[in-house]
Formats: C-alpha cells, structure tokens, sequence
C-alpha cells in the first residue's frame, strides 16, 4: 500500500481506535469510481457499505444538496419543511406503510422500533417489552441495538447489556414460538441478514412468523437498513417473500451516502404519542432533500429492476469462479447483496490484494467476502471486478 499520508497520521493521532482503517485515502468518487490522494483509480465494490445506492457525488443527490443548501438546512422538529413532507410522502405512497419517523442512521431507526415495541406491549399486552430476535442479527451500534443484535463479539465489550430481548435460532420458527411469553411484544428479524454474512431465510419462514405474530398480536419489525431500497432487486425486501412488516427501518441506501434513517409503521402501530419520542437533526431539510432526490430517482429510473438484473449477473460470474477455484466454499446472495465464502481464512488477504489493483471490496468475516457495489452498476463494471478478483484468486490457487 502506499506510504502513510498526512491524513492518515493526523486520524491516527487524533481519533479514537474504533476501527482497523484500511490504510488508503479517498479524495475523490464519481459512478463507481475512486480516486486516492495520489491519483490512483479504484472500482467501488462496497459503495460506503451499501449506503452510496447511486454511487459517488450522483448528479441527481449533488443538485438536491446544492440547491437545498442554499435555502434552508435545519430549523428543527417544532416546525414543518417542504423536503420532510415530500420524502414522507413518497415513502408512504411506494411501501405499505402509512406512517414515518426520521432520525439521523439506521442504528437510531433501529432504537425507535424498540421504543415504539415496547410502547405497542406497554399500551396493548399488559406492559409486555421483551423483542425476539435471532443469531447472527445485527442491528447497530447503541446499548439497546447491540443487545438485539445476535452476535457475541459486538456484545461481549458492554455487558451487562440492556434487557428486554430474546436472541433464538434464525430461520427457525419453533425456536420463536418457543421463547415467545406474556413478556412479548414484538419480533425484529432482517429480510437477509447482512452483516450475519448474507443469510437468506427459507422461503416460507417469514410468512410463519407473520402468522405468529397475528395470532400473538405481537409487532413485526423488519430492519431493512441493508436489504431496502432496491438492494435486492425490489425496493424493499419484505416484497420478495409476500410479507407485510408492521413497522420497518431504513438507512442505507435512502440518500446515496447523506446520513438520514427512517422509521416506519402501519398505522395501527403508530402508538407514540406526543413527547415520547425525538429528534434534534433527524429530518432536517439537507438530509430530506437528499433522501427525495434519491429516493424518486430509484423508483422513477427503476433502479431495483437494474440490481436484480446485474445481482444475477454478477452472481452467475462469481459461481464461475467459484467452478474454477476448489477453496471457494459458496457464492450466495440476492440482489447486489452477495457473499463469497472460502473454506480457508484468506478474506482479508484478499481484500488487500485486490485493493493493490484497483478493486474495492469487503471482508465480512475471516472466510468471507461481502460484494455490495452502488445499485447503478453496469455488466462492463462488473466484468472488470471479476477480472481482478480472477487474478487475485489465482495467486491463493495452491
């Protein structure tokens, strides 16, 4: 890699040692390209871990902030701003849901649908607050999210955590009937989980537990983060398997990389009631702007229809690979959410080597890699990632 750069003795210096950064420094993106601070290019296979939807400084997003940022960028929740209702309007209108709440990430989403569960058990089942959630979840960064998340290793630095929630068996719904209790008020699952390492549910387990849930009168909360808007070939994953979510968080993806996340409900669990819940920025007109403009261009341009298209492709690609070389383990994946794991502990090596050669991509775990590309891919894009990803899996073929 290149030598240490003055930005990257300065963090080094001055941030708190949250994360291993990749020692490179990006200056520059356009489409799905990146360029570091000594003019080397890349090809962006992790478009800011699925958040940058449309890719880098997209024309439609830059004229939204632009021009909103020469009219108005924050007042604050006591009052109404044109962009806040447009962008709820056009969530509403292209999602079953009929109500919104706007916070600043997905974490902070993911903390409201807790809040508004444990509203939903406090008002309707008797004080009830427990949520069920499954391994291999994650749901964020906060004490709350982290306890729901069904990971050890996020969980493990912070305990005692937070209680109020049951981790069960993924993709089994008698282990959710099992921990389900007079303390119950809702069950939070991801469509796929992505971080878990792209795990795709059978495809009658959402309906089962949608089913359970109407017979408990339980909530159903979808966190769709990573698998919403467009990512898996429809605008939101609870389309894909014929289940409907009472309440449903977004994030990533919304403004192509401007911090906003979205908290959504039917109207029957819309139970928050005036000053029990709150936001100083979250739904600010900068970040809405950016949300209506993204989000109207991914309905309008049928951009889901694209990652379908290309998901398919690039999947269908990596299966090649994966025919060619003995230690890839798997390709699975829907939409341009996609994991290829290998049967050594090679991810990270790999990462790195093809980062070398121009190729940006995401190591999830020890043995797998994360594909996540902007929605707007292209077959020529993708035929160039393979074929670096191609030459850097020669060199481990031994």
């Amino acid at each position: 890699m290149e030598n240490t750069s003055q930005s990257q003795i300065l963090a080094q210096k001055y941030m708190m040692k949250f994360i291993n950064r990749i020692p490179v420094t990006f200056v520059k993106g356009e489409g799905l390209r990146l360029w570091d601070e000594n003019g080397k290019k890349y090809l962006d296979f992790v478009g800011g871990w699925a958040a940058d939807s449309l890719g880098h400084c997209h024309p439609v997003l830059v004229e939204a902030l632009t021009d909103q940022a020469k009219t108005l960028i924050h007042v604050s929740n006591a009052y109404y701003t044109l962009p806040l209702g447009k962008l709820a309007e056009l969530l509403v209108n292209n999602s079953c849901m009929d109500r919104v709440f706007f916070s600043n990430s997905g974490a902070e989403a993911n903390e409201g649908a807790i809040k508004l569960a444990r509203r939903w058990g406090s008002l309707k089942l008797n004080g009830a607050f427990e949520i069920i959630t499954t391994l291999n979840s994650f749901h964020g960064r906060t004490l709350a999210t982290t306890a729901a998340t069904g990971q050890a290793k996020f969980q493990n630095p912070y305990v005692p955590l937070p209680d109020g929630f049951k981790v069960v068996e993924n993709n089994n719904i008698e282990a959710i009937r099992k921990a389900t209790s007079a303390k119950t008020c809702a069950i939070m699952l991801e469509p796929i989980q992505g971080e878990g390492g792209v795990i795709i549910p059978s495809s009658d387990y959402l309906q089962q537990v949608r089913a359970w849930c109407d017979e408990k009168d339980l909530l159903l909360i979808f966190d769709e983060i990573q698998t919403g808007m467009g990512r898996l070939g429809k605008l939101f994953g609870y389309q894909l398997f014929g289940v409907e979510p009472d309440v449903m968080t977004l994030a990533k993806g919304i403004a192509s990389g401007v911090a906003i996340g979205v908290l959504m409900s039917k109207e029957r669990a819309s139970v928050f009631k005036y000053g029990e819940h709150g936001t100083t920025f979250g739904g600010n007109p900068l970040a809405c702007a950016a949300g209506y403009a993204v989000t109207k261009y991914i309905v309008d341009q049928k951009i889901p229809a694209n990652a379908g298209r290309m998901g398919k492709y690039l999947t269908g690609k990596l299966c090649d690979l994966k025919n060619k070389y003995s230690f890839i383990k798997d390709v699975r994946g829907c939409g341009l959410l996609i994991a290829v794991e290998f049967d050594r502990d090679i991810a990270e090596a790999v990462m790195y080597a093809c980062l070398e050669k121009g190729l940006v991509i995401n190591f999830l775990k020890a043995n797998l890699l994360r594909l996540i590309p902007p929605l707007i891919i292209t077959q020529a894009e993708i035929d160039e990632g393979i074929g670096i990803l191609d030459t850097v899996l020669a060199s481990f073929n031994n």
